[in-house]
């Protein structure tokens, strides 16, 4: 077994490293086994502290997908449901294909993308962030539609969405998992079935029930204070100074809205989440989604095809569900978890697990360009399962 001892080292040991600060909490049944913070949240020496607040990037989409599922069990939709149910502009879609000589063709569709699509990652379209030249046609496609939102400054979801439209998809939807735009899909379907903004309604949801005081969109009381720096590590081991436009999202006002903001949040905070999802759906006594709608989102969703489009080094032994990874053989990335614990990561270092099995619930934080996945997340993981 390991012990608090083992985690305060192992922590200790990324900072010593290089990573500015981390933090880390591991609770079970509502217990917690372990909470460590280690570090500074900024060169000037500020401690981290479980007040600190992390940029979740990509994590954002365990809410997200939560809130999809929540939906779905109140019957808003079907899985099966087109997402033109919602979207018109996207009942008729079109796809690139590649003929052996080399030639690509833009076709109809057989199939429209439908809401399975988009929480599971089919829908065809990655992610398309900037105007950087690019050989993939896809992008390209993509960018093209994009171009007159970018000049524009700023834009709502609605209407990225609807400029998305007419993007050529990489391959007929649901045949393929793709990393991208199928997040942007969800997230669009919850406002439409909210009649709310999406980070508000996954505040009225899941936050506010859960008592997530610190988590959300936009800045508000003392949070831009709290917020740990963002660095980027360079090849001497030093830290400068990360980008700032991923913080001026979080500003209020339209000219910095650009399609769905990312959150923050705290360990602490994303903790309440992640045991909600590790213990049933149930939090104090209020059932907020159902045990089996759990179970459905963590069910691999993924082909043999499929699976090889996903597993890579730092997802091996995993599938993939409704908007999260999930554990389908241990042995394959040398994982001591269990089968069917499942979670997310985001791009400056974050990463959770939940474990309905053991009612085990695991969130690591930090935030750092390049964000050192592989060397923290598989270490945190195993040591953290060691306590149980």
């Amino acid at each position: 077994m390991s012990s608090v001892k083992d985690l305060d080292l192992l922590l200790q040991s990324f900072v010593d490293k290089g990573i500015p600060g981390c933090a880390l909490k591991v609770v079970q049944n509502g217990t917690t086994l372990y909470e460590g913070y280690f570090g500074h949240s900024d060169t000037s020496g500020t401690p981290l502290t479980d007040k600190s607040v992390f940029r979740l990037a990509s994590m954002s989409k365990i809410p997200l997908y939560t809130a999809m599922m929540m939906l779905y069990e109140r019957g808003a939709f079907l899985l099966s449901d087109p997402v033109s149910t919602f979207f018109p502009e996207w009942a008729t879609s079109k796809k690139y294909v590649r003929h052996a000589n080399g030639y690509i063709d833009v076709v109809p569709t057989e199939h429209p993308v439908t809401i399975r699509d988009t929480l599971t990652m089919k829908c065809g379209l990655p992610y398309c962030n900037s105007d950087a030249p690019t050989a993939d046609p896809t992008l390209q496609g993509m960018q093209n539609c994009m171009k007159p939102l970018w000049e524009k400054g700023h834009y709502t979801l609605r209407e990225q969405i609807r400029a998305m439209a007419d993007a050529p998809l990489a391959f007929e939807p649901g045949s393929h998992w793709l990393y991208g735009f199928s997040s942007e899909l969800a997230a669009g379907i919850i406002e439409a079935v909210c009649e709310k903004p999406v980070n508000e309604a996954l505040r009225d949801m899941i936050f506010d029930p859960l008592e997530m005081n610190d988590t959300g969109d936009i800045f508000f009381g003392d949070i831009s204070d709290r917020m740990v720096k963002l660095y980027v590590k360079k090849e001497d081991g030093s830290l400068g100074n990360g980008p700032t436009f991923f913080d001026e999202k979080h500003l209020s006002g339209d000219e910095h809205e650009a399609g769905w903001r990312r959150l923050f949040s705290t360990v602490d905070d994303y903790s309440k989440l992640m045991q909600l999802l590790s213990c049933g759906g149930s939090c104090k006594g209020r059932q907020l989604i159902g045990s089996q709608t759990i179970d459905l989102m963590r069910a691999n969703s993924l082909t043999p095809q499929q699976q090889i489009d996903f597993e890579d080094a730092y997802n091996a032994g995993y599938g993939y569900g409704c908007g999260v990874r999930t554990v389908i053989a241990p042995e394959r990335g040398n994982m001591n978890s269990s089968i069917g614990a499942f979670g997310w990561t985001g791009a400056f270092g974050t990463w959770c697990e939940a474990d309905p099995s053991e009612k085990l619930s695991i969130v690591y934080m930090h935030n750092l360009i390049p964000n050192d996945e592989l060397s923290c997340h598989h270490r945190v993981r195993t040591a953290a399962y060691g306590l149980i």
